[in-house]
C-alpha cells in the first residue's frame, strides 16, 4: 500500500517520542543504572565484576541510550532491534556504538559468547517470551548475567472516583499488548529457561499532575480502540483525570519489575 511508508514513519516517530519521554521520567536513569549494576557493569571499573564471555547485548535497544551508557562504563555493548528505522536512528544518535538489526528470537552471536543480556520493555511485545529466553541462554557464557525490565500492563494503579471504569480501561488497554503479564512472569520464565540465582525487584514509578495526562490519554485511546469500553465513558473518565490534574489530585503508579539471573556453569540440561 502506498500509504504504508508514511504510516510506518508516524508510528516510529510516535514510538521514539514515547521512549524519549520514558527516559526523562523521574527515576528512569536510576533504574537504568540499577540494571547495569545487576549485569556486573559497575560505573567504577575497579568495582566491575569480571564476567566470562565478551560484551553485553541490549535487546530491543530502541534509540540506543543504554548501549551508549554501558559504553561509558567501559563495557563492550551491542544494541539489537528488529526495526531498521530504529537502528538507523540509534546509529545517528550514538555514532560510536554498535547497533544491529535483529530480533529477540535470533540474535547475531555464536553460542556462549556474551557476558551479559539486557532487555528493557521487550518481553511483553513477544508472542513467545520463553523462546527469547532460550535464545538468551544460547548466547550467554556460563556465569553470564541476564537482566529483564518491564511493566505489568494489568497492574497500573490510578486514583479515580470510578474504580470499576478504571479497571475496565486498564484491562482493555492491556488486552492490546501481546503478553501483558510477561513482567510478573519474569521469575518463572528465567527458572524455566534454566537460569540460576534469580532475583526480582519491583520499582514503582509514580506520576502526578498534568505531566501524567499523556500516559492516561494513551491508556484511554487504547481502551476505545479495543472496543471494550465505549468512547463516551472513556471521555468522561479522561475529563475526571484532567480535573484531578488541575487541582493536583492526579496519581498514576506503574510497578516496574526488574529480574536478574545467572547462566549456570556446567552442561546445559532441559528444564522440567
Amino acid at each position: 500500500m502506498t500509504s504504508q511508508p508514511g504510516k510506518q514513519g508516524r508510528d516510529t516517530a510516535e514510538l521514539v517520542a514515547a521512549l524519549d519521554a520514558a527516559e526523562r521520567v523521574s527515576g528512569a536513569a536510576e533504574l537504568r543504572r540499577r540494571s547495569y549494576d545487576l549485569l556486573g557493569a559497575s560505573a567504577d571499573a575497579a568495582d566491575a565484576v569480571a564476567a566470562p564471555g565478551t560484551g553485553v547485548v541490549d535487546v530491543g535497544c530502541g534509540a540506543g541510550r543504554a548501549v551508549a551508557e554501558l559504553g561509558e562504563r567501559g563495557i563492550e555493548a551491542v544494541g539489537v532491534d528488529p526495526d531498521e528505522r530504529m537502528v538507523a536512528l540509534a546509529r545517528r544518535r550514538w555514532p560510536g556504538a554498535d547497533f544491529r538489526v535483529a530480533g529477540a528470537y535470533q540474535l547475531p552471536f555464536p553460542d556462549n559468547l556474551l557476558s551479559g543480556y539486557r532487555a528493557d520493555k521487550v518481553l511483553h511485545e513477544l508472542a513467545d517470551p520463553a523462546r527469547a529466553l532460550g535464545e538468551a541462554r544460547r548466547v550467554l557464557a556460563a556465569g553470564g548475567r541476564i537482566v529483564l525490565l518491564g511493566q505489568d500492563w494489568e497492574a497500573f494503579v490510578i486514583d479515580s472516583g470510578d474504580p470499576a471504569l478504571t479497571r475496565a480501561v486498564v484491562g482493555a488497554r492491556a488486552d492490546l499488548v501481546t503478553a501483558p503479564r510477561a513482567a510478573r512472569g519474569y521469575r518463572g520464565l528465567l527458572l524455566d529457561a534454566g537460569f540460576v540465582d534469580v532475583t526480582v525487584e519491583v520499582r514503582t514509578a509514580v506520576f502526578t499532575g498534568a505531566a501524567a495526562l499523556p500516559l492516561l490519554t494513551g491508556l484511554a485511546e487504547g481502551a476505545v480502540r479495543s472496543g471494550a469500553v465505549a468512547s463516551e465513558r472513556v471521555a468522561d473518565w479522561l475529563t475526571e483525570q484532567r480535573a484531578r490534574a488541575e487541582v493536583d489530585r492526579l496519581l498514576l503508579a506503574v510497578p516496574v519489575f526488574v529480574a536478574a539471573a545467572t547462566a549456570p556453569v556446567g552442561p546445559r540440561s532441559s528444564p522440567l
